[in-house]
Parts: C-alpha cells; sequence; structure tokens
C-alpha cells in the first residue's frame, strides 16, 4: 500500500518537475507565454515558484528560482523516501 502512494508520488514529482522545466525553457522563445501551452504551464508552475520569489536567486540577469525550486522538489521527496523507510520498514 504504501509503495503504491510512494510510487504514485514520485511519478507525479516527476511529471511536475518536468512542467517546471518546461516553463524554463518557455523563457527562451519570445511569446511563448502567451501560448497555450504556455498559459496552461504557468498556471501550474507559477504557485509553486512564487514562493522563491521572495529570496535573492537573481545573479547576473540570470534567475536560478527554477533551479532551487526543482532541487528541493527532487530532495524533499527524498528526504519523505528516507522517513517512510525509517518508520515503516
Amino acid at each position: 500500500m504504501i509503495y503504491n502512494i510512494l510510487s504514485l508520488l514520485s511519478n507525479l514529482i516527476t511529471l511536475y518537475s518536468y512542467c517546471i522545466l518546461v516553463y524554463a525553457l518557455l523563457s527562451w522563445f519570445p511569446g511563448a507565454y502567451q501560448s497555450r501551452l504556455g498559459k496552461l504551464i504557468t498556471t501550474i508552475v507559477r504557485p509553486y515558484l512564487r514562493l522563491f520569489d521572495k529570496f535573492p536567486l537573481q545573479f547576473a540577469n540570470i534567475d536560478f528560482s527554477v533551479v532551487v525550486a526543482l532541487l528541493l522538489l527532487q530532495f524533499g521527496f527524498r528526504g519523505l523516501l528516507i522517513l517512510v523507510n525509517l518508520f515503516f520498514y
């Protein structure tokens, strides 16, 4: 049961990580955020990325908030796996 839940959560986090990557790649193309795909991805990803707006993560006009958001998402899930492994196995 726990394995199924963790597997589903892992798949959802992977899918969300891909959405964040697509959001970052859309910034390379002018007007991409105004396309249908751009609006959909922005609606999905922006609430999570907005959490990182208050931190100074821009250096030399490059915004590293996407990188930090992806790392935190992955490390958070890995930490959850460690906790579940400690308590259930």
